[in-house]
């Protein structure tokens, strides 16, 4: 019995398919569930946060061989994201989580990401929104994504992104037990017209000329002609540049967030 999962894996800022495949055998009981594909510490581990959280949502992960692989295979992945898909891999092979649900979302058409507690909440992840912008862009239907990430995935228009707080809420979702809305997408439009955010020449590398060229026009007072596009590198923030673009900046920072960090 096999079941497949649409989720991501983040390469960069850009966020690229990732087929998560759950095969189950109910005759072979000797072996143990194993993780091929690529995957690191953090992934291998997935099994014993996975199997603990069904176990103490009230579900139980099916006995038998379980092998899951991730595809591609010749691409390393990284992170607790795929705590999520695997769960739902294991609940359709164990026949909790249906293909074609009355009333609920298909879980094949949705791309899905989380981290997985051991008492089954689902943690926030990185990378959200990218994901979410893949997802759009190869013709899913949805991004299921933890409800700490859902305002962030949302961002992107033009698919329903729902936020999970536990694997308990999600199953419901998948099964039609529970009625979840999608997370509204914001105005991002009118927020940045509303906003007038402050530059700080920190966040600029480089162009130590500029910058003091600048600086020298505000504290004097005087005027300062500007020769670049509206949008592009100069002030005025994000205004006329296209969501698209919008998206993709975010996406930077993000990544630029993550890396200092480390």
């Amino acid at each position: 019995m096999l079941a497949r999962v649409r989720s991501s894996l983040l390469q960069g800022i850009d966020a690229l398919p990732c087929e998560v495949e759950v095969d189950y055998d109910p005759t072979d009981m000797d072996r143990f569930p194993l993780i091929v594909g690529l995957p690191d510490a953090a992934v291998k581990e997935s099994l014993e946060r996975v199997r603990a959280a069904l176990t103490n949502s009230g579900y139980y992960p099916p006995l038998g061989r379980m092998l899951i692989n991730l595809a591609p295979a010749d691409l390393k992945k990284e992170g607790p994201v795929y705590d999520l898909p695997i769960a739902v891999g294991m609940l359709a092979v164990g026949g909790v989580i249906k293909d074609r649900p009355e009333g609920g979302l298909d879980y094949r058409h949705a791309v899905v990401a989380g981290e997985l507690a051991l008492d089954g909440r689902v943690r926030p992840i990185k990378g959200a929104l990218a994901l979410a912008s893949m997802a759009k862009a190869t013709g899913a239907r949805a991004a299921i994504v933890p409800a700490e990430n859902a305002a962030e995935a949302s961002i992107v228009g033009g698919i329903d992104v729902y936020g999970v707080s536990t694997l308990a809420e999600l199953v419901g979702l998948l099964t039609g037990k529970l009625e979840v809305e999608p997370h509204p997408a914001p105005d991002v439009a009118g927020i940045l017209r509303q906003t007038d955010a402050p530059i700080d020449f920190g966040e600029v590398r480089g162009q130590e000329s500029v910058k003091r060229a600048i600086v020298i026009a505000a504290a004097g007072q005087h005027n300062l002609f500007r020769l670049w596009p509206s949008g592009g590198h100069g002030g005025g923030g994000m205004r006329g540049v296209s969501p698209g673009r919008r998206v993709g900046a975010t996406c930077c920072v993000q990544v630029a967030v993550t890396v200092g960090a480390a």
